[in-house]
């Protein structure tokens, strides 16, 4: 018979996760070539708290960025991880953290993405930076592509809606698997991806004048299709290169709650939760298209070029594991909403945010307790964090208890859900040290134990220094999540 668990397995990976496109900067250093993240120009007029989507461009807008010497584009210049990474990892160490989630540059390594070699002081700066990650005596977990494709693949060829592009991504991320043999175990092939069509640039490198209006959403499910074949390749042929190697995908958690009691409200939240939460995971870890979303595609006129050997192939090479992100909930009314995915209702019995994230602790453990009842595979806490502003009190010091009271919270609650059986391996909190925003491209959405500064333009010294809440989450390490 099973046991309940105590508490954190022994071996629970705590850390911390950041992306390569929000913190290393260097974007046109040492040979690496432009990517989807570096035409995110900063607009200080900006709605923050209703942001529909992130990045991206026409054809035409895309070059102008690239030619832009007068706008500033945040992501060009992260925090300068890129020169400063064994300081910033000695304070992850200094926390004691058991893992380090970040992603490689896919325009680093191969800067046009078709190349048949890799651009080797690219790699030199990953070969340094994971051995100094398992030096400072952390798990590195790599992300494949976290909104980071190589910009050349984008206007010649239309990203992952092109075929050809699945070839060039599968020879990369095997490159990886073979060059990182031995130091990588934990690989997310690609990251979030059902945050669809909010993030529709970054994750499959469409762009907006791409095809008709009428025409993008089934060249967005194509192109996701495409990856999800992309993904099964890489887990068939990484497989053997390194069976150590644990291989998962990635999906930022977007179950909702109805509005109501109203049986429409509840069969309307099923639905979108289905299309927007289980498809890709379905796909990715079942290893076959949910009928519910074939029935979706007709209703919708989407016509997927899905190939007999496409489907035997996602059947035969399902992921490892299951990565998620987690920030906040939101409900769903019938009498308002549609079938967009991740639009929603506020929740009015949550507090709201300056960027309208309304934290819900408990829909972690709705969230994990209902992916594990359903896939029964582990789970990777890839994400958890408070994007707050920060205040520096005149002695430097930074007290931001809001940011402990809302990770103490959502920590419980991974807690309770392993006690009722979840298989949760890890909890790697966003951003622990400020980085630039994924979103909104701002660095006052400060998410760190380690506040940077520097401000939404990138003046600042860059000093770093530790919040309150350094010395909290090292106590909570220290105590493998006991004490709290």
């Amino acid at each position: 018979m099973k046991k309940i668990p105590n508490g954190f397995p022994e071996n629970f990976l705590w850390g911390g996760a950041v992306a390569a496109c929000q913190i290393e900067g260097a974007w046109d250093t040492d040979g690496r070539g432009p990517s989807t993240s570096d035409i995110h120009k900063y607009n200080d007029k900006q709605d923050i708290s209703n942001i529909e989507k992130e990045g991206g461009d026409t054809l035409e807008g895309i070059k102008k960025a690239l030619a832009d010497k007068e706008g500033y584009y945040p992501k060009r210049y992260g925090i300068d991880f890129y020169h400063t990474y064994k300081e910033d990892l000695a304070l992850m160490k200094e926390m004691g953290f058991k893992a380090f989630r970040t992603s490689i540059s896919w325009s680093r390594i191969f800067p046009k993405g078709i190349e048949d070699t890799p651009n080797e002081a690219g790699l030199k700066f990953y070969d340094d930076m994971i051995d100094e990650i398992i030096k400072d005596g952390m798990e590195p977990v790599i992300t494949m592509c976290h909104y980071d494709i190589p910009l050349y693949l984008v206007t010649e060829y239309g990203g992952f809606a092109d075929r050809r592009v699945v070839d060039y991504f599968v020879k990369y991320a095997l490159f990886l698997i073979e060059h990182f043999k031995g130091r990588v175990k934990y690989w997310i092939v690609c990251n979030q991806v059902n945050l669809l069509p909010t993030v529709m640039f970054g994750c499959l490198g469409i762009y907006d004048d791409q095809v008709p209006p009428e025409q993008m959403e089934e060249t967005m499910y194509q192109a996701v299709h495409n990856q999800f074949v992309a993904c099964a390749l890489v887990k068939k042929e990484g497989s053997k290169i390194d069976p150590e190697a644990k291989l998962g995908t990635m999906i930022a958690d977007g179950i909702m709650y109805p509005a109501t009691c109203h049986p429409k409200d509840i069969v309307m939240t099923l639905k979108k939760n289905r299309m927007q939460e289980f498809f890709f995971p379905d796909v990715q870890l079942r290893g076959e298209y949910p009928v519910y979303a074939l029935r979706y595609f007709e209703e919708k006129g989407i016509h997927l070029n899905i190939s007999k050997e496409d489907e035997q192939l996602l059947k035969e090479n399902t992921m490892n594991y299951l990565a998620i992100s987690y920030y906040a909930t939101k409900t769903v009314d019938h009498t308002k909403d549609d079938m967009t995915p991740f639009a929603g209702q506020q929740n009015p019995y949550l507090e709201p945010t300056p960027w309208e994230w309304r934290a819900d602790p408990l829909g972690l453990y709705n969230c994990l307790s209902q992916l594990w009842d359903r896939y029964e595979i582990p789970l990777m806490i890839a994400e958890n964090g408070f994007g707050a502003y920060d205040k520096v009190e005149e002695d430097g010091s930074i007290h931001d208890d809001y940011r402990i009271d809302y990770l103490r919270k959502h920590i419980e609650q991974v807690k309770y859900a392993i006690e009722d059986g979840a298989e949760v391996f890890s909890y790697l909190s966003w951003g622990p040290i400020d980085i630039v925003s994924s979103s909104s491209a701002e660095m006052s959405k400060r998410y760190g134990y380690i506040y940077v500064d520097l401000d939404n333009y990138g003046k600042g010294s860059g000093k770093r220094s530790k919040k309150d809440s350094f010395d909290w989450y090292k106590k909570v390490i220290a105590s493998n999540g006991e004490e709290l």
